[in-house]
């Protein structure tokens, strides 16, 4: 195992960059603002590379199994002898696997915005937030308790509240920044009581001795927290179901999906970042860390799970169709596919095949980030080279922006499940552990599946074909240091499916050998096939197919594309219902209760002093007109107190 130090440097370096680019960075030259926070990030992910060899083929198996390690950890706070709150790394199959993904990803937004942000205003404060995103996101995955893994996960709130608003002229970055960080913050109130449940149960806030309390049920914890009920659920379902709510904010996941769209008012980098690695993958993340807990302890809360991640994926899948702005079908995109690794978590058993949506999901994860960075850098450039974002100025792009085409063709293909690019082997083992888990699952699994192919390939074709190109731009496809990080992602895009990830990452710590099976395959790849065709029917040459399609669903298409009035709900509830209702009812009480009373005190109060005034008049004459009066009193209190 590497030392200690270099083990703390992995999160610290990306600090550091964001310390020297937040504070140095505006004497640097525009052109050598990045160069600190992208060499921070690249000896980050260098010695993310070292732990993970050292882990998962130097020390990390025991006894045939990859064990939990704690390399470090620091005692902070005692909470009367009763709880403490430690600081930690923790390691194990998923927290190393994240920190190389982790860093990869950012190493190549850092490289990509290098050139993406030459000439904008304020390229130091940008470099600075990708660090402490970078920081977040790595203290996030490595952290040994839940205290800690709250504490990064308002910092990467934070964070990304700083990137999508980072063109802060802009009124609609403005809202879309404040939009996310309100959204996120009333699930995360839900993720500090589980929290505060958990732990008030379990006797300890470390993920280990959360397990090691609450597992087995005959432990006299679980015990506690299953008898303890409140509306009919136990406490423990309670706490595990509030830990999910603040993954599924964070995560998008629906109802908590809103602030997403809107989140791609950031620069293309940010979204990048925010989509692949980062943010909306940390529910996963929670939820994968706490497993354990949802399959043996909670099949309540593990079916929560299941159903938001499935209506999730299919709900955002639905919705990519008839979406126009490339960021957004990809953001919708990212639900989706969030969607599939969440109701693969939920629908997962614990220990050797049972694991197998265990695996899926932190597999589909992994390849996730690599197809969909790729996505969203390779849309930056089209937008730079088109100067909009909206697919109908775009068409007939593949001479003139070659390598975009044919990374942007790979990652389709992954994303769409195509043999054998890399979303084929996470998604079908995805489809596979649905399907052992029942039917209705898998089914909507499958169709959301196709539907993925569909829009994908819908992009792809308005992006690339379906016209002769227009566009006379005078500048080139890209910046070599642009197209280095495309070339890299859509290489491991296409290759990173054939990694044995079921030998490092599964639910128990021992190797899970993957099987192909070609029959199975043939249903899920039949449909995607299908749905490309049908995308290659509708948009490869113009034609009006597509709006007569829409015209004859008008009704249907108008509430698909307006994304189900889900937005207009939240806002005639926050309106009509939490201001006009809850927020009147407030500023009353506020303004007639609580200030009237304060004012009729003080009132009061004035009316008082102004009445016993005149005793301090400064004139010797009253002062002895009142001395004489007072001594006059006391002599006949004391007479009357001698006769009686």
């Amino acid at each position: 195992m590497l030392p200690v130090s270099l083990l703390l440097l992995i999160p610290l370096l990306p600090f550091a960059g964001f310390i020297i680019a937040g504070l140095a960075g505006r004497r640097l030259p525009p052109g050598l603002s990045g160069i600190p926070g992208t060499l921070f990030t690249a000896l980050s992910f260098f010695l993310s590379l070292m732990t993970a060899w050292n882990y998962f083929f130097v020390s990390g198996k025991v006894s045939g199994s990859y064990s939990e390690i704690i390399p470090w950890s620091m005692h902070w706070l005692d909470l009367g002898g009763v709880l403490s709150i430690n600081m930690g790394i923790l390691l194990d199959p998923i927290s190393v696997m994240m920190i190389v993904m982790v860093t990869f990803i950012s190493l190549m937004v850092h490289l990509y915005s290098i050139g993406y942000m030459k000439g904008e205003e304020r390229v130091s404060s940008f470099f600075a937030f990708l660090s402490l995103f970078t920081f977040s996101m790595l203290g996030l995955v490595l952290s040994s308790n839940l205290f800690q893994t709250y504490v990064f996960w308002e910092l990467v709130g934070i964070s990304s509240f700083f990137l999508i608003g980072f063109h802060y002229q802009r009124p609609g970055a403005v809202a879309a920044s404040k939009k996310a960080f309100i959204v996120t913050r009333f699930a995360d109130l839900g993720f500090l009581i589980g929290i505060l449940i958990l732990s008030y149960y379990s006797g300890s806030l470390d993920y280990s001795g959360i397990k090691s309390s609450l597992i087995p049920a005959t432990s006299p914890s679980f015990v506690h927290a299953s008898t303890a009920s409140f509306m009919g659920v136990s406490a423990v379902t309670w706490g595990l179901t509030l830990v999910f709510a603040g993954g599924a904010g964070k995560s998008a996941m629906f109802p908590l999906h809103i602030w997403l769209p809107d989140a791609m008012e950031g620069p293309t980098p940010v979204s990048a970042l925010i989509h692949a690695a980062t943010m909306v993958v940390a529910g996963v993340y929670l939820v994968a860390r706490l497993f354990p807990l949802y399959d043996m302890v909670s099949p309540g809360a593990a079916e929560i799970v299941t159903c938001t991640g499935a209506v999730s994926a299919f709900l955002a899948a639905v919705i990519a169709c008839t979406q126009t702005d490339i960021k957004r079908i990809l953001a919708y995109s990212t639900m989706s596919q969030i969607g599939f690794m969440m109701f693969a978590l939920g629908v997962s058993g614990y220990g050797g095949e049972n694991g197998t949506g265990f695996t899926g999901s932190m597999f589909h994860l992994f390849n996730h980030a690599m197809f969909k960075a790729l996505l969203f850098l390779a849309s930056g450039l089209i937008i730079h080279f088109v100067h909009s974002n909206e697919i109908k100025d775009m068409g007939g792009l593949r001479k003139k922006m070659p390598v975009t085409h044919i990374t942007f063709l790979i990652a389709c293909l992954a994303i769409a499940g195509i043999p054998p690019f890399s979303g084929f082997f996470s998604k079908e083992e995805i489809l596979l552990a649905s399907y052992q888990y029942g039917k209705g699952i898998y089914v909507l699994a499958l169709i959301t599946s196709g539907i993925t192919a569909f829009y994908m390939f819908r992009l792809y074709y308005s992006i690339f074909w379906n016209r002769e190109s227009s566009h006379h731009s005078g500048h080139r496809e890209g910046k070599i240091i642009m197209l280095i990080p495309l070339l890299l992602l859509g290489i491991l895009s296409a290759a990173s499916g054939f990694i044995p990830f079921g030998k490092f990452v599964s639910t128990d710590g021992k190797p899970l050998e993957s099987e192909f099976h070609l029959t199975f395959s043939l249903l899920p790849v039949g449909l995607a096939i299908a749905g490309i065709l049908l995308a290659s029917l509708l948009f490869k040459n113009r034609n009006d197919r597509p709006g007569k399609i829409a015209a004859m669903f008008s009704g249907f298409y108008l509430t698909v594309k307006n994304k189900f009035y889900i937005d207009e709900m939240y806002l005639f509830v926050t309106k009509n219902i939490i201001l006009r209702g809850v927020g009147a009812f407030a500023a009353w009480f506020d303004r007639d209760i609580i200030n009237g009373l304060v004012n009729t005190i003080g009132a009061v109060t004035q009316v008082f002093s102004l009445s016993i005034s005149e005793m301090q008049s400064g004139k010797i004459q009253g002062y002895a007109s009142w001395f004489f009066a007072g001594l006059v009193g006391l002599i006949l209190m004391f007479i009357y107190i001698h006769i009686s």
